[in-house]
Protein backbone atom coordinates (compact mmCIF):
# COMPACT_ATOMS: atom_id res chain seq x y z
CA UNK A 1 0.00 0.00 0.00
CA UNK A 2 1.52 3.13 -0.49
CA UNK A 3 1.92 5.79 2.09
CA UNK A 4 0.80 9.26 1.92
CA UNK A 5 2.43 11.92 2.97
CA UNK A 6 0.35 13.97 5.91
CA UNK A 7 -0.91 17.18 5.31
CA UNK A 8 0.94 19.16 7.62
CA UNK A 9 4.16 17.66 6.48
CA UNK A 10 3.45 19.22 3.22
CA UNK A 11 2.51 22.72 4.48
CA UNK A 12 5.74 22.28 6.19
CA UNK A 13 8.18 21.54 3.33
CA UNK A 14 6.28 24.08 1.40
CA UNK A 15 7.15 26.54 3.48
CA UNK A 16 10.67 25.77 3.91
CA UNK A 17 11.28 25.55 0.23
CA UNK A 18 9.48 28.80 0.14
CA UNK A 19 11.69 30.18 2.59
CA UNK A 20 14.81 28.92 1.02
CA UNK A 21 13.92 30.09 -2.29
CA UNK A 22 13.23 33.70 -0.46
CA UNK A 23 16.71 34.01 0.68
CA UNK A 24 18.26 32.57 -2.82
CA UNK A 25 16.70 35.84 -4.69
CA UNK A 26 17.28 38.32 -2.10
CA UNK A 27 21.09 37.48 -1.89
CA UNK A 28 21.50 37.04 -5.61
CA UNK A 29 19.74 40.34 -6.43
CA UNK A 30 20.92 43.58 -5.52
CA UNK A 31 18.79 46.03 -3.62
CA UNK A 32 19.32 48.99 -5.86
CA UNK A 33 19.12 50.17 -9.42
CA UNK A 34 22.01 49.73 -11.45
CA UNK A 35 24.11 51.84 -13.51
CA UNK A 36 22.46 50.78 -17.16
CA UNK A 37 23.95 53.71 -19.58
CA UNK A 38 27.18 54.84 -20.51
CA UNK A 39 29.23 57.47 -18.75
CA UNK A 40 29.41 60.50 -21.33
CA UNK A 41 32.98 61.98 -21.60
CA UNK A 42 32.88 65.70 -20.39
CA UNK A 43 36.64 66.37 -19.33
CA UNK A 44 39.86 64.94 -19.00
CA UNK A 45 41.40 63.80 -15.78
CA UNK A 46 43.55 66.75 -15.17
CA UNK A 47 40.71 69.70 -15.42
CA UNK A 48 39.60 70.66 -12.49
CA UNK A 49 36.42 69.37 -13.55
CA UNK A 50 37.07 65.83 -12.64
CA UNK A 51 38.53 66.48 -9.29
CA UNK A 52 35.49 68.15 -8.36
CA UNK A 53 32.78 65.53 -9.73
CA UNK A 54 35.01 62.65 -7.72
CA UNK A 55 34.93 65.26 -4.42
CA UNK A 56 31.80 66.51 -4.60
CA UNK A 57 29.26 64.15 -6.63
CA UNK A 58 30.69 60.80 -5.78
CA UNK A 59 32.93 60.76 -2.64
CA UNK A 60 34.10 62.90 0.35
CA UNK A 61 36.63 65.81 -0.09
CA UNK A 62 39.83 65.83 -2.00
CA UNK A 63 42.33 66.74 1.01
CA UNK A 64 46.08 68.26 0.49
CA UNK A 65 49.27 67.57 2.44
CA UNK A 66 49.32 63.85 2.90
CA UNK A 67 52.55 61.66 2.88
CA UNK A 68 52.20 57.82 1.06
CA UNK A 69 54.03 55.17 0.91
CA UNK A 70 53.86 52.04 -1.23
CA UNK A 71 54.90 48.98 0.50
CA UNK A 72 54.95 45.36 -1.43
CA UNK A 73 54.85 41.90 -0.77
CA UNK A 74 54.72 40.49 3.22
CA UNK A 75 58.18 41.17 4.17
CA UNK A 76 57.33 45.02 3.53
CA UNK A 77 53.89 44.82 4.40
CA UNK A 78 53.86 43.62 7.65
CA UNK A 79 56.75 44.78 9.67
CA UNK A 80 55.40 48.59 9.39
CA UNK A 81 51.87 47.61 10.34
CA UNK A 82 52.78 45.83 13.29
CA UNK A 83 55.51 48.88 14.50
CA UNK A 84 52.50 51.08 13.83
CA UNK A 85 50.32 49.14 15.69
CA UNK A 86 53.09 48.26 19.20
CA UNK A 87 53.10 52.18 19.00
CA UNK A 88 49.73 52.86 19.31
CA UNK A 89 49.20 55.24 22.47
CA UNK A 90 45.52 55.73 22.27
CA UNK A 91 43.43 53.68 19.77
CA UNK A 92 43.51 51.09 17.06
CA UNK A 93 40.55 50.15 14.39
CA UNK A 94 41.42 47.30 12.73
CA UNK A 95 39.21 46.16 9.48
CA UNK A 96 40.07 43.43 7.20
CA UNK A 97 37.88 40.26 5.14
CA UNK A 98 40.85 37.76 5.73
CA UNK A 99 42.26 36.78 8.92
CA UNK A 100 43.15 32.97 8.95
CA UNK A 101 46.30 31.86 11.20
CA UNK A 102 49.86 30.79 11.05
CA UNK A 103 52.32 32.53 12.75
CA UNK A 104 51.91 35.85 10.95
CA UNK A 105 47.98 35.80 12.62
CA UNK A 106 49.68 35.46 15.96
CA UNK A 107 51.98 38.24 16.25
CA UNK A 108 49.02 40.23 14.97
CA UNK A 109 46.87 38.86 17.87
CA UNK A 110 49.79 39.26 20.28
CA UNK A 111 50.61 42.94 19.22
CA UNK A 112 46.58 43.85 19.65
CA UNK A 113 46.14 42.39 23.25
CA UNK A 114 49.68 43.59 24.12
CA UNK A 115 48.19 47.04 23.72
CA UNK A 116 44.84 46.40 25.14
CA UNK A 117 46.63 45.21 28.47
CA UNK A 118 48.56 48.76 28.28
CA UNK A 119 45.34 51.06 28.12
CA UNK A 120 44.74 51.45 24.74
CA UNK A 121 41.53 51.32 22.71
CA UNK A 122 41.57 48.43 20.33
CA UNK A 123 38.48 47.53 18.05
CA UNK A 124 38.66 44.75 15.68
CA UNK A 125 35.98 44.28 13.24
CA UNK A 126 36.07 40.54 11.09
CA UNK A 127 33.94 39.76 8.34
CA UNK A 128 32.48 36.77 9.04
CA UNK A 129 33.07 34.19 5.85
CA UNK A 130 36.28 36.01 5.89
CA UNK A 131 37.63 34.99 8.96
CA UNK A 132 36.28 31.48 9.42
CA UNK A 133 39.19 29.86 9.84
CA UNK A 134 40.84 31.94 12.32
CA UNK A 135 42.29 29.98 15.41
CA UNK A 136 39.86 30.12 17.86
CA UNK A 137 43.31 31.06 20.42
CA UNK A 138 43.60 34.01 18.41
CA UNK A 139 40.36 35.87 19.24
CA UNK A 140 40.50 34.37 23.15
CA UNK A 141 43.62 36.19 23.66
CA UNK A 142 42.90 39.51 22.20
CA UNK A 143 39.25 39.20 23.87
CA UNK A 144 40.78 38.09 27.46
CA UNK A 145 42.97 41.13 26.75
CA UNK A 146 40.00 43.60 26.00
CA UNK A 147 40.17 44.12 22.26
CA UNK A 148 36.58 44.59 21.53
CA UNK A 149 36.22 41.91 18.51
CA UNK A 150 32.76 42.63 16.21
CA UNK A 151 32.16 39.53 13.22
CA UNK A 152 30.73 41.66 9.94
CA UNK A 153 26.95 39.60 9.15
CA UNK A 154 27.38 36.85 11.31
CA UNK A 155 24.20 35.27 9.83
CA UNK A 156 20.77 35.24 11.51
CA UNK A 157 17.32 33.63 11.20
CA UNK A 158 15.78 36.71 11.11
CA UNK A 159 18.04 38.46 9.03
CA UNK A 160 19.80 35.84 6.02
CA UNK A 161 19.25 38.00 3.07
CA UNK A 162 22.45 39.72 4.09
CA UNK A 163 24.92 36.62 3.77
CA UNK A 164 25.83 37.79 0.33
CA UNK A 165 27.09 41.50 1.57
CA UNK A 166 30.37 41.00 3.05
CA UNK A 167 32.71 43.59 4.35
CA UNK A 168 35.84 43.57 2.13
CA UNK A 169 37.68 46.53 3.43
CA UNK A 170 41.27 46.34 4.94
CA UNK A 171 41.80 49.28 7.23
CA UNK A 172 44.28 49.93 9.82
CA UNK A 173 44.28 53.26 11.68
CA UNK A 174 46.37 53.88 14.73
CA UNK A 175 45.82 56.69 17.10
CA UNK A 176 43.91 58.44 14.14
CA UNK A 177 46.84 59.67 12.69
CA UNK A 178 48.46 56.80 10.75
CA UNK A 179 46.58 54.56 7.82
CA UNK A 180 47.39 51.54 6.27
CA UNK A 181 45.32 50.03 2.98
CA UNK A 182 45.58 47.66 0.03
CA UNK A 183 45.38 44.55 -0.69
CA UNK A 184 46.70 42.01 1.99
CA UNK A 185 45.04 40.12 4.21
CA UNK A 186 45.97 38.45 7.49
CA UNK A 187 47.58 34.80 6.59
CA UNK A 188 50.85 33.02 5.36
CA UNK A 189 49.85 33.18 1.91
CA UNK A 190 50.65 37.01 2.46
CA UNK A 191 54.15 36.55 4.00
CA UNK A 192 57.51 36.67 2.21
CA UNK A 193 58.36 38.43 -0.93
CA UNK A 194 56.40 36.71 -3.43
CA UNK A 195 59.59 34.06 -4.33
CA UNK A 196 57.10 30.94 -5.01
CA UNK A 197 53.24 29.82 -5.35
CA UNK A 198 52.89 29.46 -2.02
CA UNK A 199 53.72 33.67 -1.21
CA UNK A 200 51.38 35.97 -2.85
CA UNK A 201 52.49 39.12 -4.69
CA UNK A 202 50.77 42.51 -3.26
CA UNK A 203 50.85 45.77 -1.84
CA UNK A 204 49.85 47.72 0.43
CA UNK A 205 50.26 51.94 1.60
CA UNK A 206 51.20 53.60 4.56
CA UNK A 207 49.40 57.40 4.81
CA UNK A 208 50.20 59.63 6.77
CA UNK A 209 48.14 63.31 6.82
CA UNK A 210 44.60 64.83 6.70
CA UNK A 211 42.99 62.04 4.90
CA UNK A 212 43.63 59.08 7.66
CA UNK A 213 40.40 60.84 8.82
CA UNK A 214 38.27 60.24 6.34
CA UNK A 215 39.99 56.25 6.73
CA UNK A 216 38.75 56.71 10.16
CA UNK A 217 35.39 57.44 9.01
CA UNK A 218 35.36 54.83 6.78
CA UNK A 219 35.99 51.96 9.90
CA UNK A 220 33.37 53.75 11.74
CA UNK A 221 30.54 53.11 9.17
CA UNK A 222 31.35 49.83 9.57
CA UNK A 223 31.63 49.50 13.21
CA UNK A 224 28.48 51.41 13.85
CA UNK A 225 26.99 48.95 11.94
CA UNK A 226 27.80 45.72 13.98
CA UNK A 227 28.38 46.85 17.70
CA UNK A 228 25.78 50.13 17.93
CA UNK A 229 29.00 52.39 19.33
CA UNK A 230 29.69 55.49 18.11
CA UNK A 231 33.63 56.19 18.52
CA UNK A 232 34.55 59.81 18.12
CA UNK A 233 36.84 61.77 20.30
CA UNK A 234 40.24 63.46 20.29
CA UNK A 235 41.23 59.54 21.07
CA UNK A 236 40.18 58.59 17.43
CA UNK A 237 39.63 62.03 15.31
CA UNK A 238 42.68 64.11 16.69
CA UNK A 239 43.50 67.19 14.72
CA UNK A 240 45.81 66.50 11.64
CA UNK A 241 48.08 68.69 10.00
CA UNK A 242 48.75 68.80 6.52
CA UNK A 243 52.63 67.91 5.61
CA UNK A 244 54.74 70.00 3.53
CA UNK A 245 54.09 69.77 0.19
CA UNK A 246 58.28 70.34 -0.17
CA UNK A 247 59.14 67.31 1.96
CA UNK A 248 60.02 64.08 0.36
CA UNK A 249 57.04 62.10 -0.37
CA UNK A 250 54.65 64.59 1.14
CA UNK A 251 51.79 67.30 -0.06
CA UNK A 252 49.59 64.87 -2.34
CA UNK A 253 45.90 65.11 -2.61
CA UNK A 254 43.71 62.30 -1.58
CA UNK A 255 39.98 61.08 -0.47
CA UNK A 256 39.13 58.03 1.41
CA UNK A 257 36.34 56.37 -1.38
CA UNK A 258 33.76 54.01 0.32
CA UNK A 259 30.87 52.11 -1.51
CA UNK A 260 28.26 49.30 0.24
CA UNK A 261 25.21 47.59 -1.20
CA UNK A 262 23.30 49.26 2.02
CA UNK A 263 24.49 53.12 1.24
CA UNK A 264 25.63 53.67 -2.65
CA UNK A 265 26.72 50.25 -3.79
CA UNK A 266 27.46 51.54 -7.48
CA UNK A 267 29.21 54.43 -6.10
CA UNK A 268 32.88 52.67 -6.24
CA UNK A 269 31.58 51.53 -9.86
CA UNK A 270 30.68 54.84 -10.97
CA UNK A 271 34.35 56.35 -9.61
CA UNK A 272 35.91 53.59 -11.84
CA UNK A 273 33.85 54.74 -14.75
CA UNK A 274 34.81 58.28 -14.46
CA UNK A 275 38.41 57.55 -14.04
CA UNK A 276 38.38 55.40 -17.14
CA UNK A 277 36.01 57.97 -19.09
CA UNK A 278 38.31 60.47 -18.14
CA UNK A 279 41.84 58.96 -19.23
CA UNK A 280 43.60 60.90 -22.19
CA UNK A 281 47.36 59.32 -22.31
CA UNK A 282 47.08 56.00 -19.92
CA UNK A 283 45.53 53.31 -17.87
CA UNK A 284 47.11 50.88 -15.88
CA UNK A 285 45.24 48.32 -13.73
CA UNK A 286 46.63 45.59 -11.62
CA UNK A 287 43.42 43.39 -10.53
CA UNK A 288 43.78 40.30 -8.54
CA UNK A 289 39.99 39.33 -9.97
CA UNK A 290 39.00 40.99 -13.02
CA UNK A 291 35.93 40.05 -14.19
CA UNK A 292 34.53 43.28 -16.23
CA UNK A 293 30.87 44.09 -16.55
CA UNK A 294 29.59 45.31 -19.74
CA UNK A 295 29.51 49.15 -18.79
CA UNK A 296 33.11 49.07 -17.82
CA UNK A 297 34.45 46.32 -20.74
CA UNK A 298 32.77 49.35 -22.98
CA UNK A 299 34.68 52.10 -21.32
CA UNK A 300 37.59 50.44 -21.81
CA UNK A 301 37.32 49.72 -25.34
CA UNK A 302 36.15 53.58 -25.46
CA UNK A 303 39.40 54.66 -24.44
CA UNK A 304 41.69 52.94 -26.51
CA UNK A 305 39.66 54.01 -29.61
CA UNK A 306 40.34 57.56 -28.39
CA UNK A 307 43.92 56.79 -28.29
CA UNK A 308 44.96 55.99 -24.37
CA UNK A 309 46.87 53.23 -23.95
CA UNK A 310 44.98 50.40 -21.77
CA UNK A 311 47.67 47.40 -20.00
CA UNK A 312 45.43 45.15 -17.25
CA UNK A 313 47.93 42.67 -15.23
CA UNK A 314 45.76 39.71 -14.15
CA UNK A 315 46.72 36.09 -12.28
CA UNK A 316 47.90 33.35 -14.06
CA UNK A 317 47.42 30.10 -13.62
CA UNK A 318 48.39 30.11 -10.43
CA UNK A 319 45.02 31.52 -8.91
CA UNK A 320 42.69 30.59 -5.97
CA UNK A 321 39.70 31.37 -7.79
CA UNK A 322 39.72 29.47 -11.32
CA UNK A 323 35.93 30.24 -11.41
CA UNK A 324 37.05 33.54 -11.46
CA UNK A 325 40.22 33.14 -13.70
CA UNK A 326 37.74 31.36 -16.37
CA UNK A 327 34.79 33.98 -15.58
CA UNK A 328 37.96 36.73 -16.80
CA UNK A 329 38.90 35.01 -19.60
CA UNK A 330 35.37 34.63 -21.36
CA UNK A 331 35.27 38.16 -21.43
CA UNK A 332 38.64 39.26 -23.07
CA UNK A 333 37.30 39.14 -26.74
CA UNK A 334 36.24 43.09 -27.63
CA UNK A 335 39.27 44.20 -25.55
CA UNK A 336 41.70 42.17 -27.24
CA UNK A 337 40.22 43.29 -30.69
CA UNK A 338 40.46 46.77 -29.18
CA UNK A 339 44.19 46.84 -28.26
CA UNK A 340 43.99 46.51 -24.85
CA UNK A 341 47.05 44.86 -23.71
CA UNK A 342 45.97 41.71 -21.28
CA UNK A 343 49.14 40.46 -19.53
CA UNK A 344 48.97 37.20 -17.06
CA UNK A 345 51.13 37.41 -13.75
CA UNK A 346 53.46 34.06 -13.80
CA UNK A 347 55.16 33.46 -10.54
CA UNK A 348 52.88 33.18 -7.98
CA UNK A 349 49.41 34.15 -7.09
CA UNK A 350 49.05 38.05 -8.30
CA UNK A 351 46.43 39.51 -5.38
CA UNK A 352 46.86 43.63 -6.19
CA UNK A 353 44.23 45.96 -6.36
CA UNK A 354 45.89 49.43 -8.20
CA UNK A 355 44.61 51.73 -10.66
CA UNK A 356 46.87 54.46 -11.84
CA UNK A 357 45.82 56.72 -14.79
CA UNK A 358 47.62 59.41 -16.78
CA UNK A 359 50.84 59.56 -13.93
CA UNK A 360 48.41 61.23 -12.24
CA UNK A 361 45.64 59.09 -10.44
CA UNK A 362 46.29 56.53 -8.54
CA UNK A 363 43.48 54.18 -6.31
CA UNK A 364 44.49 51.30 -4.26
CA UNK A 365 42.39 49.52 -1.75
CA UNK A 366 40.21 46.23 -1.54
CA UNK A 367 38.12 46.86 -4.68
CA UNK A 368 38.06 44.08 -7.21
CA UNK A 369 37.32 44.76 -11.07
CA UNK A 370 34.15 42.48 -10.44
CA UNK A 371 29.98 42.42 -9.62
CA UNK A 372 31.20 41.47 -6.37
CA UNK A 373 33.13 44.43 -5.47
CA UNK A 374 30.99 46.95 -7.48
CA UNK A 375 27.25 45.79 -6.23
CA UNK A 376 27.42 43.41 -3.29
CA UNK A 377 30.60 43.88 -1.10
CA UNK A 378 31.37 46.70 1.60
CA UNK A 379 34.34 48.37 -0.07
CA UNK A 380 37.08 50.82 0.78
CA UNK A 381 40.02 52.43 -1.69
CA UNK A 382 42.03 55.12 -1.58
CA UNK A 383 42.43 57.81 -4.23
CA UNK A 384 45.82 59.47 -4.60
CA UNK A 385 46.51 62.41 -6.66
CA UNK A 386 50.13 62.93 -6.77
CA UNK A 387 52.25 63.09 -9.75
CA UNK A 388 55.34 61.74 -8.16
CA UNK A 389 53.62 58.74 -6.43
CA UNK A 390 52.06 57.83 -9.16
CA UNK A 391 54.80 57.68 -11.73
CA UNK A 392 56.67 55.20 -8.79
CA UNK A 393 53.19 53.18 -9.51
CA UNK A 394 53.92 52.64 -12.78
CA UNK A 395 57.19 52.24 -12.14
CA UNK A 396 56.03 48.91 -9.88
CA UNK A 397 53.77 48.04 -12.22
CA UNK A 398 56.28 47.62 -15.43
CA UNK A 399 58.45 45.56 -12.69
CA UNK A 400 55.37 42.80 -12.60
CA UNK A 401 54.95 43.40 -16.51
CA UNK A 402 58.26 42.10 -17.00
CA UNK A 403 56.98 38.69 -15.06
CA UNK A 404 53.96 38.59 -16.75
CA UNK A 405 52.92 36.82 -20.35
CA UNK A 406 51.07 39.07 -22.80
CA UNK A 407 47.79 37.50 -24.40
CA UNK A 408 47.50 38.24 -27.91
CA UNK A 409 44.20 38.16 -29.36
CA UNK A 410 45.32 35.10 -31.78
CA UNK A 411 46.11 33.20 -28.87
CA UNK A 412 42.84 34.30 -27.11
CA UNK A 413 41.02 32.96 -30.04
CA UNK A 414 43.07 30.00 -30.53
CA UNK A 415 42.44 28.31 -27.30
CA UNK A 416 40.77 24.88 -27.17
CA UNK A 417 37.05 23.97 -26.80
CA UNK A 418 37.02 22.98 -24.16
CA UNK A 419 38.45 25.86 -22.25
CA UNK A 420 36.32 28.12 -23.77
CA UNK A 421 33.17 26.25 -22.80
CA UNK A 422 34.49 26.31 -19.50
CA UNK A 423 35.26 29.80 -19.60
CA UNK A 424 31.77 30.11 -20.70
CA UNK A 425 30.29 28.16 -18.03
CA UNK A 426 32.29 30.28 -15.46
CA UNK A 427 31.00 33.56 -16.48
CA UNK A 428 27.27 32.76 -16.18
CA UNK A 429 28.14 33.47 -12.50
CA UNK A 430 30.14 36.67 -13.22
CA UNK A 431 26.66 38.21 -11.73
CA UNK A 432 28.04 36.76 -8.04
CA UNK A 433 32.04 36.43 -8.95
Amino acid sequence: MKKTRHPLTIVLWTALLTVLATVLVLNFIPGEKKIDQHVEREYGLHDPQFRRAMGVLLGPAIVQGNRFEALHNGDQIFPPMLAAIRGAQQSITFETYIYWSGDIGRAFADALAERARAGVRVHVLLDWVGSAKIDDSFLQEMEKAGVEIRKFHKPSWYDIARMNNRTHRKLLVVDGAVGFTGGVGIAPEWTGHAQDPEHWRDSHFRVEGPVVAQMQAVFMDNWVKVSGQVLHGERYFPALQAHDARAPGAGGGAQMFSSSPSGGSESMHLMYLLAITAAEHTIDLSSAYFVPDELTRDALVAAVRRGVRVRIITPGPIIDAQTVRGASRAAWGPLLEAGVQMHEYQPTMFHCKVLVVDDFLVSVGSTNFDNRSFRLNDEANLNIYDEAFAKAQVATFEDDLRQSRAVTLAQWQARPLREKAMEHLASLLSAQL
